[in-house]
């Protein structure tokens, strides 16, 4: 891991410069998206099938593209019943979680006479990426599929690269009401979702994360379907103080190494003495870490401790703008309620965003590589539109018209200045 020293000269320069390293993607690979995007869209399921069988080494057909009925109950029922349970138990939670978040319709009539208002409505139809290569991922299923149902989607498409479907996965699929799963991945899974192929019907908007060529295809299609967002590798924060286990800390930080050579872990620490035992309780933890070749490659390369005042930690955290941030400190909200900008922040030593990942109820499915500055995690609104409502009567459309008017022949809109002129009998 890289050390940085808040008081070092020239700190604020070579961190923005560390962070920087880690942005954007090849050229290649949104040239090959692009590439699958197209033969998707003219060609439909031909292409769908073909690159699955050159990508991915499957050879599907038409009536062997989708998970039947029968398969999921059959894999759900294989799943372990512990692990049935902690499914049931996470889904729960995040349903509630969510169903907290549903916005109210409104109706009210202002000073000038005009009803005003908003709806809320579902999507029709989300399609949810769930990955499926470094590992089984449960939970993602449950953080995209749970909220749409909450929402009122009427219909959510899922889809998983081809290969044996874990038990797991297609537990959580029933527990969040999900039917209809596709057995394809990659961009050409995002585009048959975007563009539709063969028994696919296309869908209005495509959540969940994936590799570099499922992001780089769900950028292209932003307008041809809604997306939630662009997600790169994970990130976590920790601000501690010298009153951790440092082996507590050294478990957070790898939970997110864990996940990617690309991931990224900081260190916030006012104690340079407690520093040098977080990394010493990571060397430790590694030993026996399944994951740990991963999560050597992403804190050599992308991890960092910075050794600074905790007073300054906010301003540090809004910097980054991390997806997750962990407040490990005596009063996190202190601290916490500075902070403008992080995915979702963790408070206080006994709150590991591990706890986030599954069973808190709030979503992990988070902004990622700064995004936090102007986005947020996915939600109930993610699968919901606003539409206004504006109604006027004699009375009210009579103080509207006129400025209605001025304002459209000040654009040089003759027909709309008539639209408003017309109705009031000029």
């Amino acid at each position: 891991m890289r050390r940085f020293s808040f008081s070092q000269p020239g700190f604020d320069a070579d961190f923005r410069a560390f962070l920087d390293e880690r942005r954007g993607s090849p050229h290649d690979v949104d040239a090959a998206a692009a590439k699958v995007l197209d033969a998707v869209r003219t060609e439909g399921l031909e292409a769908v099938l073909r690159f699955t069988r050159d990508f991915d080494k499957v050879e599907l057909t038409e009536d062997t593209v989708r998970v039947t009925e029968a398969e999921i109950d059959e894999g759900a029922a294989a799943c372990p019943a512990e692990v049935r349970e902690a499914i049931d138990f996470a889904a729960a939670r995040i349903a509630a979680y969510h169903a907290r978040q549903r916005p109210a319709d409104a109706r009210f009539v202002d000073e000038a006479g005009v009803e005003l208002g908003w709806r809320w409505t579902p999507l029709e139809s989300v399609g949810v990426y769930v990955p499926g290569g470094r590992a089984a991922y449960p939970s993602t299923v449950l953080m995209n599929c749970v909220p749409a149902q909450a929402a009122g989607v009427d219909r959510i498409a899922m889809v998983t690269p081809p290969g044996k479907l874990q038990p797991a996965v297609l537990a959580a699929a029933k527990a969040a009401g999900v039917k209809e799963i596709w057995r394809i991945g990659g961009a050409q899974a995002v585009a048959a979702l975007a563009y539709g192929a063969g028994p696919i019907a296309p869908v209005d908007k495509i959540v969940g994360p994936g590799n570099a060529y499922v992001t780089a295809a769900k950028r292209r299609l932003y307008g041809v379907v809604g997306i939630d967002a662009l997600a790169g590798p994970s990130e976590i924060v920790v601000v501690a103080d010298n009153q951790n286990d440092p082996a507590w800390i050294a478990a957070d930080l790898l939970s997110q190494a864990e996940h990617d050579p690309a991931a990224q872990s900081i260190l916030i620490t006012d104690d340079a003495a407690f520093a040098d035992a977080v990394e010493a309780a990571i060397e430790t933890e590694l030993q026996a870490l399944s994951t740990a070749e991963d999560a050597r490659a992403s804190l050599r390369d992308h991890g960092a401790v910075i050794i600074a005042p905790l007073d300054v930690s906010p301003g540090l955290v809004d910097l980054i703008a991390p997806e997750h941030v962990e407040f490990a400190v005596e009063d996190p909200d202190a601290l916490a309620d500075r902070v403008r900008h992080a995915g979702a922040i963790f408070l206080g030593r006994h709150t590991p965003e591990a706890v986030g990942d599954y069973v808190a109820g709030s979503n992990h499915v988070l902004p990622t590589s700064r995004a936090a500055r102007f986005q947020s995690g996915l939600s109930l609104y993610d699968f919901l539109k606003r539409t206004s409502l504006v109604r006027c009567d004699v009375a009210s459309f009579a103080k509207l018209g006129p400025p209605t008017r001025a304002l459209a022949e000040a654009e040089g809109l003759p027909a709309h200045a008539r639209s408003a002129g017309i109705r009031l009998n000029r």
